[in-house]
């Protein structure tokens, strides 16, 4: 299932969650919609790439410390195989393929799968008036762009019980926290004062994957801090370069890693990078998931993790809304995007994957009459 999933997941990790919703949940019936939110929430308040980290921790649950480490190599593999591959022809010919009509036709389609997402996740998450109204709070923070980690906490303060309770039943989450914060200063100083070589490259990509929170922009900021003006192992006009094969991509856009590394050290850079950024997520899943469990059963824990869902849901909405403006410019990609919202709205048992498929090639297919 997550090869298939990394293999046809375009869109961002909006668009992955939702995919894995309609498989896990829908299909399968592996978890409840509960046990997803709660998951989807989890991956928010630890570093690394959300959408990996929820294919960990359903392998996890699914099929113990096997299948973490199953989901999470198989979502990644077929991004990252695909990547090097595009790494090997941009070393070779010194310039990308053409993926323009592709993500026109992609986009619009994933927007209408994000929306259904949505609309499922949402009518599980918001059980009572309080949580419809912090969903609205949570949504203005995001738009007004508040940091995505202080919109979370806010979500899970204000949905507290207003009534009598102990703050042990809150220790959970502190504990749950507890691996992430101390991980930073080593992993951090680790690579202080490195020079070019494949450690050091391992080592720069496991402090991203060990430290960053929030979107593909933010990564952007990390890559251009460390390799352009720190280092200055890549060019600007490269690293661009590197986040454009990201984004066009199906899978993780931390496969980003995957081309940097074999842009600098070829097809063993590509490895070790792709090793180093991915690695600290499979760390965070297995320290953490133990606990969520315990979280759900504390009272408090509980109404917090309650209100942490709605402001994922939050976040995921605010990202939904600006992906869609960028990708729906005119009446063809209207058309892609409402088209798509009334096959999966009305009939249930569509699937999502054909339907990109199926946006992709009409994106092409403009591309090349154009």
């Amino acid at each position: 299932m997550f090869l298939k999933l990394g293999t046809i997941a375009f869109g961002g990790p909006a668009a992955h969650i939702a995919m894995m919703d309609e498989e896990v949940v829908r299909k399968r019936g592996w978890l409840t919609q509960q046990e997803f939110l709660d998951y989807m929430s989890a991956t928010n308040f630890i570093p690394g790439p959300n959408s990996t980290e929820m294919a960990i921790h359903i392998g996890r649950r699914r099929a113990g410390w096997r299948g973490l480490v199953v989901a999470g190599t198989c979502f990644i593999l077929p991004a990252a195989i695909l990547v090097g591959i595009i790494g090997w022809a941009y070393v070779r010919f010194g310039k990308l393929p053409q993926a323009a009509g592709l993500l026109y036709g992609v986009k619009p389609v994933v927007i209408a799968v994000v929306a259904q997402a949505l609309w499922k996740l949402g009518r599980s998450a918001i059980k009572s008036m309080w949580l419809a109204i912090l969903a609205i709070v949570t949504i203005i923070l995001c738009a007004a762009g508040v940091n995505e980690l202080l919109v979370l906490v806010i979500g899970g303060l204000l949905a507290l019980p207003s009534n009598k309770g102990s703050l042990k039943d809150a220790r959970p989450w502190r504990a749950c926290l507890t691996p992430t914060l101390t991980a930073f200063p080593a992993v951090t100083a680790a690579t202080a004062g490195v020079s070019a070589g494949l450690w050091p490259v391992f080592l720069i990509f496991a402090k991203i994957g060990s430290v960053l929170f929030g979107s593909g922009y933010v990564l952007l900021a990390f890559l251009r801090a460390d390799l352009v003006e720190r280092h200055h192992w890549l060019t600007q006009q490269q690293l661009l370069d590197a986040v454009a094969v990201g984004q066009v991509t199906p899978g993780p856009l931390f496969t980003t890693a995957t081309f940097i590394g074999y842009v600098l050290h070829g097809p063993t850079g590509a490895l070790v990078a792709t090793l180093g950024i991915f690695l600290p997520a499979f760390f965070f899943v297995a320290a953490s998931a133990p606990l969520l469990s315990r979280l759900r059963s504390s009272v408090i824990a509980g109404h917090m993790l309650d209100g942490v869902n709605v402001a994922s849901l939050a976040l995921m909405a605010v990202v939904t809304w600006q992906l869609g403006r960028s990708a729906i410019t005119d009446w063809l990609s209207l058309v892609l995007a409402t088209g798509s919202a009334v096959v999966l709205f009305g009939f249930r048992r569509a699937n999502s994957a054909w339907l990109i498929v199926a946006g992709g090639l009409i994106g092409i297919m403009k591309s090349g009459l154009g």
